[in-house]
C-alpha cells in the first residue's frame, strides 16, 4: 500500500508539473514566468549575471517536473533567448533509469558560449547525454562555474524530494517563434 501511494504521488507531481507548462499561445505569460525565475536565480547568486552577459543565447525552463521510481522522467517548457529577446519555444523531455525515488520541481537554465553551439541547439532535436551534468544553484556557486563543451547548465530546486543515482539524458525540441 505504501509503495502504491509513493508511486501515485510521484506520477501526480510529474503530471501536474507537465500540465502547468505554458501554452505556446501565451507568449507574454511565458516571458513573465522566465523573468520571475531569472530574478530568483540572480537573487540567489548575483554572480550568475556573467553567464547572461557572456552567452550567445540562453534557455530558461521555469518549471520542470521530475518524478520516478526506478524509471523516471522529467518535462518542462520554456524559451530560448538571444540578445534578450525570446526567439523559440523549447520543450525538454528526460528519461532516466536507475535508483530513483520521489518527485521534484525545478527551474533549468542553459547558457550557450558561442554561436556555433547555439545554432546546433536551434536546429532542434538537441540532446544532452548521460554524462552531461547541471550545477545546482547555491549562493556563490557562480564563482567556480564555467562553460563546458560550449554550454553551462544550472538548476534551481523549487520543491519536492528526489533520491537519485541514475543515468539518463535530456532531449530538447526547439520551435522558432514566428
Amino acid at each position: 500500500m505504501k509503495n502504491g501511494l509513493v508511486i501515485g504521488a510521484a506520477i501526480a507531481m510529474f503530471a501536474l508539473s507537465s500540465a502547468n507548462a505554458w501554452d505556446p499561445g501565451k507568449l507574454d505569460e511565458a516571458k513573465a514566468n522566465a523573468q520571475v525565475v531569472t530574478d530568483r536565480l540572480l537573487e540567489a547568486d548575483s554572480g550568475m549575471q556573467r553567464f547572461f552577459d557572456a552567452a550567445a543565447g540562453y534557455v530558461v525552463l521555469p518549471n520542470v517536473g521530475k518524478g520516478g521510481i526506478g524509471i523516471g522522467g522529467a518535462r518542462g517548457k520554456g524559451l530560448l533567448f538571444v540578445d534578450g529577446e525570446a526567439i523559440a519555444e523549447v520543450t525538454m523531455t528526460q528519461l532516466s533509469i536507475g535508483f530513483q525515488w520521489g518527485g521534484q520541481a525545478y527551474s533549468e537554465f542553459i547558457f550557450f558560449e558561442d554561436e556555433k553551439i547555439l545554432n546546433e541547439f536551434k536546429e532542434g532535436n538537441f540532446e544532452f547525454g548521460a554524462q552531461a551534468s547541471a550545477v545546482a544553484i547555491k549562493a556563490g556557486i557562480s564563482t567556480d562555474a564555467a562553460f563546458a563543451g560550449g554550454m553551462a547548465v544550472f538548476t534551481q530546486v523549487k520543491g519536492g524530494l528526489m533520491y537519485e543515482a541514475s543515468i539518463g539524458g535530456q532531449k530538447f525540441k526547439v520551435e522558432l517563434l514566428k
